[in-house]
């Protein structure tokens, strides 16, 4: 029997057929339903878990390896990515979703019964692994599956499927930690990660690869754990204080930097032309929006005096404009090419973040930061879909994983780097003047949200144009 996706993909469908197709009609609907849900899961379990670890940690006895708890899983999700990348390019995409999902499951069960921190630290490690599998097996499975027209509604889903976790995840996470216990943050995702990619079946059935495994392949396998070992001691070191900060923070750099740069598309570092620069934007771009992120609720709390609880929706404010923004992207039929949406996406972070950031002086009114973080957060749902997009477009059926692989990788590279830096930063000037050490970060977010700007018009290869 024919896969019903590839005869999608196949038939002479008019682009305005395309476009009108839903990604929820008959033909697709599994297999949307499916992939959704996973996303779903998985920031569900990253935005839980975050609100619980306190508890867990103080449970288990383990405050003193808080950090490697979200450590290990950033450094982990870097070996997923890379193995999953290249085992969907050579065998295609059912296989390393199967292993990431098997490896998710098994990491949440470790940790949900855990009896002691090492125990936990293990299961955050197998989910690491797992969750950096599954993001770039469905990455893959967007781009065999479903035609171009129809793409930027799928990516406005996935980031749809981010927003409900931001908003409901850490309350919800705070209701089961105090009435059901700590151990269902971890023990409840499996029970519906197992039905989510069930649905996924039809659509794995019959996606190939393109070749086996080579020298080059295990290499890369290689660089990936001295990347992750890298990211770790980035992680960690951004959280220690004094010279044991540095200790951390310079053998990290140069252990990550020495792997990264051999696991991405050549010319990544110098931005060349085309997908070089889309990697190396999606990097610069997070790390000026979640750099910010990381400070921004601390500084309406402690600085000026907003509750938790108005300081969570201020940050909440943000994640709805990433929705609408990507939710725009996905259903607008303006003519605007991709390459629009991002100069005017870049255009919005920066812009977003000024505001934001000059809630650093007391004399500006604090919903000069909402109205900025709100802006930020439609620029980033511009910007998110339709670098996702241009990856895909300017991939070749066995380049996907590994293109959408260094995607990520890219991402979760830049952001740790500019965090710890951040973070020893933070720590340096707090002491001495609180409004420096908040100003210090906000201007490395700025300086990238200005390189993001720079590299836009190096995304579009001579020739290629993507609507």
């Amino acid at each position: 029997m024919p896969d019903q996706h590839a005869s999608v993909l196949d038939s002479p469908l008019a682009a305005d057929d395309t476009f009108r197709m839903s990604i929820l009609s008959p033909r697709f609907r599994s297999t949307t339903l499916g992939m959704v849900s996973l996303v779903a899961l998985v920031a569900f379990e990253a935005m839980a878990i975050a609100a619980a670890m306190p508890t867990v940690a103080r449970a288990l006895d383990g405050l003193p390896m808080y950090a490697l708890a979200f450590g290990v899983t950033l450094a982990t999700s870097v070996v997923g990515m890379v193995v999953g990348g290249q085992w969907s390019d050579r065998r295609g995409p059912a296989a390393p979703l199967w292993s990431g999902l098997a490896c998710f499951v098994a990491g949440l069960l470790l940790a949900g019964f855990a009896a002691h921190m090492p125990v936990l630290l293990a299961g955050r490690l197998l989910q690491g692994l797992g969750a950096g599998a599954i993001s770039v097996t469905l990455f893959v499975l967007a781009g065999r599956c479903y035609p171009e027209a129809m793409r930027p509604r799928l990516f406005a889903a996935f980031s749809a499927a981010w927003v409900v976790p931001s908003l409901l995840g850490p309350a919800l996470s705070g209701w089961m930690v105090d009435t059901i216990g700590w151990r269902w943050v971890f023990l409840a995702v499996p029970l519906a990660a197992l039905p989510a990619a069930w649905m996924l079946r039809p659509a794995l059935r019959g996606l190939h690869g393109q070749g086996e495994a080579t020298t080059t392949h295990r290499r890369r396998a290689l660089w990936a754990c001295g990347a992750a070992t890298g990211l770790c001691l980035l992680y960690v070191g951004g959280q220690t204080r004094g010279s044991a900060a540095l200790a951390l923070l310079v053998p990290g750099a140069a252990l990550a930097f020495a792997c990264i740069w051999r696991l991405l598309p050549r010319g990544t570092l110098r931005a060349a032309r085309g997908l070089p620069s889309v990697i190396a934007l999606r990097g610069a771009v997070c790390a000026a929006f979640f750099g910010t992120e990381a400070f921004l609720p601390l500084l309406l709390s402690r600085e000026r005096g907003l509750s938790p609880l108005w300081a969570g929706i201020a940050l909440s404010v943000g994640a709805l404009g990433w929705s609408a923004g990507s939710q725009y992207q996905g259903h607008a039929r303006n003519g605007w090419s991709r390459h629009r949406f991002l100069r005017i996406g870049t255009s919005a972070v920066f812009s977003g973040l000024v505001l934001t950031c000059a809630a650093a002086w007391p004399s500006v009114p604090v919903w000069f930061a909402i109205l900025g973080w709100t802006i930020a957060g439609l620029g980033m749902g511009l910007i998110s879909a339709s670098l996702s997009m241009l990856a895909l477009s300017m991939s070749a059926p066995g380049e996907q994983g590994a293109n959408g692989s260094a995607l990520q990788l890219c991402e979760a590279t830049v952001v740790a780097a500019s965090m710890a830096v951040g973070g020893s930063l933070f720590a340096a000037l707090l002491s001495t003047s609180a409004q420096a050490a908040y100003l210090a970060n906000f201007a490395i977010a700025l300086c990238m949200a200005l390189l993001a700007i720079a590299l836009v018009g190096r995304t579009n290869a001579r020739g290629f144009v993507v609507n």
